[in-house]
């Protein structure tokens, strides 16, 4: 059973776990790599996108430290990027163009996972408490959560209520405490093993659970080792609707 019975709050991660962020990375790097880089064929284009959801260098995970603004880190990766595939160095003033085209473009791919509605409806008439804990900014997080028709879900902890985000143990606990429930009785879920349901349980909430959907895993500087995530005590599901 995923949700035992001493459960009374469920937090989730928003980016791959409700709405379909990698999807809309897809529409968004389809984009950039039409008219940014002409190397780049559409037999290609799934590489292109392979690079910015590993993000090797590990920008994204400095700007949840702290380390680095969210402009730093998305043009860091742009030039990355471009590097990579043949592209230009972007300048300040490149960038300021690419990166009004990319989030446009990834706005425009937004869409929440098929059953992200149904679960969160359910577990509410079963009694649980439910939220969202992320690691992105509280404006843009609002935003995208309405337009995926989940606005009614309390986005209750963003990297701006620290500062930092998840793995630090704070972001959960204040979590916790604006959801109305002790850290012993609320489950995490997340698709990032390492920072959200590792993460989670060392923060002392009583269960974190990685959603490890087919075909979405991120490689590079991310911890995704089934093995260690049973080891762990972690549980592994392929969709939310295996919580129900």
């Amino acid at each position: 059973m995923i949700l035992s019975n001493t459960v009374e709050g469920v937090l989730f991660d928003i980016d791959d776990t409700l709405v379909d962020t990698r999807g809309a990375f897809a529409h968004a790097m389809n984009v950039i790599a039409g008219k940014y880089l002409p190397g780049v064929g559409v037999a290609e284009q799934p590489k292109v996108l392979e690079l910015w959801r590993a993000d090797p260098s590990g920008y994204y995970r400095a700007y949840t430290r702290g380390e680095m603004t969210a402009r730093e880190q998305r043009m860091a990766r742009a030039n990355q990027l471009h590097e990579t595939f043949g592209g230009r160095n972007l300048s300040d003033d490149d960038f300021e163009v690419w990166d009004a085209e990319f989030m446009a473009a990834f706005r425009a791919g937004w869409k929440p996972f098929d059953e992200s509605r149904t679960v969160i409806d359910t577990l509410r008439s079963r009694g649980y408490r439910v939220g969202a804990l992320t690691n992105a900014g509280l404006a843009l997080q609002t935003e995208k959560m309405r337009v995926c028709g989940l606005s009614d879900v309390d986005v209750l902890v963003t990297l701006d209520t620290f500062g930092v985000g998840k793995p630090d143990p704070r972001v959960f606990q204040e979590a916790t405490r604006l959801l109305g429930t002790e850290p012993g009785v609320t489950a995490y879920v997340g698709d990032e093993p390492d920072i959200d349901a590792l993460a989670a349980l060392g923060a002392g909430l009583g269960a974190g659970i990685w959603v490890d959907r087919p075909g979405a895993r991120r490689g590079g500087a991310h911890t995704e080792d089934p093995a260690a995530v049973a080891r762990a005590g972690i549980s592994t599901i392929t969709s939310l609707t295996e919580l129900l």
